[in-house]
């Protein structure tokens, strides 16, 4: 572990299926008021709730459930096809009051201490790039966390993910077949194109399609 790791234990966990290999890892903000709020809530049993990291703001790392174990972060969603999030992933809780509570950007230490964390787990995972993901690229018919405040691109650089170098030639493309290419679920297609904007072009979350859009999803489809 590249930082020090408080454990934390929360009992809101289960066994994950047989044979199941981890290949995901699924970034979210807690959208509560205090990490403090955060925490007691994710190790609360009546939330049924957790996540297997929470990151706070300055740094501080706390582990709420092994790895080797199923915790309840993702809830219903779908990515390239595969419904069984938290069978195949791990879940790490960024501190940031969320949408509703102040979005505000995630500081330098929180994010320091987030690579370090994700560096360790792609060393001890077999996840690709294109699975490293938000909450919200895996749910975006409920939700929105990390957030277009959130450095992908920082992330990437320090090779956990991937953002496009340039934008492709969406000239031709269909935004659908891109986005579920990407591995989105489309049965909202305009939630669909926002949850892709929120990370791929976050100056801009509106759902509207236009050649920079469909450049830029012609570009991330290309890393798959």
């Amino acid at each position: 572990m590249s930082s020090q790791v408080t454990d934390h234990p929360s009992p809101n966990f289960g066994a994950r299926p047989d044979g199941i290999v981890i290949d995901m890892l699924v970034i979210h903000y807690t959208g509560m008021r205090t990490g403090a709020t955060a925490l007691k809530w994710l190790c609360d049993p009546a939330a049924e709730v957790s996540a297997h990291y929470l990151i706070e703001e300055d740094g501080r790392l706390f582990r709420l459930v092994d790895e080797a174990e199923r915790a309840w972060h993702a809830g219903a969603g779908l990515w390239r096809g595969d419904s069984n999030i938290n069978d195949r992933s791990i879940g790490i809780e960024l501190v940031n009051p969320g949408h509703e509570y102040g979005y505000r950007p995630f500081p330098a230490a929180q994010m320091a201490a987030l690579i370090g964390l994700a560096g360790d787990i792609l060393a001890r995972h077999p996840i690709p790039a294109q699975n490293v993901v938000g909450h919200s690229d895996v749910a975006p018919m409920r939700k929105q966390d990390p957030g277009e405040l959130f450095d992908w691109r920082a992330l990437a650089a320090a090779g956990i993910g991937a953002w496009p170098d340039a934008p492709g030639d969406g000239e031709a493309g269909d935004v659908g077949a891109l986005l579920t290419e990407i591995g989105y679920d489309t049965n909202d297609l305009e939630l669909a194109l926002v949850a892709f904007q929120r990370r791929y072009l976050p100056a801009r979350v509106d759902g509207q399609l236009d050649a920079d859009v469909l450049n830029q999803l012609a570009a991330v489809a290309a890393l798959n």
